[in-house]
C-alpha cells in the first residue's frame, strides 16, 4: 500500500465519521420539524372554529349596533320635537307675560310721575 492509498483511506474514514457525526443532529432536526408540522396542524384545526365563532359574534354585535342606531335616531327626533314644543310653549306663555309686565310697569311709572308732579306743586 502506497502513501496515497493510505491518505485516501484516512480521508474516506474521516468523511465517514463526519457523515455519522452530522447524521445524529440531522435526525433530531427532522424530528423537531415533524413535531412543528404536527403542532401547526393542531393549531390550525383549533383556530378555525374560534375564527368562525368570532365572526358570528361580530355579526351579532353589528346587528345589535344597527338596532341601537335606530333607537338613537328615533330619540334624536323625539328630542327635536320636544325642543319645538318647548319653544312653542315658551312663546305662548312669555308673550302674555311680557304684555302684563309692560302694563304693570306703565302703571307703576304713571304713579311715580303723578307723585313727583304732586310733590312739585306742593313745594312750589
Amino acid at each position: 500500500m502506497s502513501g496515497g492509498e493510505i491518505a485516501g483511506l484516512i480521508a474516506a474514514s474521516a468523511f465517514l465519521l463526519l457523515v455519522i457525526f452530522l447524521a445524529v443532529p440531522m435526525l433530531k432536526l427532522g424530528k423537531v420539524l415533524d413535531e412543528t408540522r404536527y403542532t401547526i396542524h393542531d393549531v390550525t384545526k383549533d383556530v378555525s372554529p374560534l375564527l368562525k365563532e368570532a365572526t358570528d359574534t361580530l355579526a351579532t354585535a353589528n346587528k345589535e349596533l344597527e338596532k341601537f342606531d335606530g333607537v338613537t335616531s328615533t330619540l334624536a327626533k323625539i328630542a327635536e320635537n320636544l325642543a319645538g314644543v318647548v319653544a312653542s310653549v315658551t312663546g305662548v306663555v312669555s308673550s302674555p307675560l311680557a304684555k302684563v309686565a309692560g302694563i304693570v310697569g306703565s302703571f307703576g311709572a304713571g304713579r311715580k310721575a303723578k307723585k313727583s308732579a304732586k310733590q312739585k306743586t306742593q313745594k312750589g
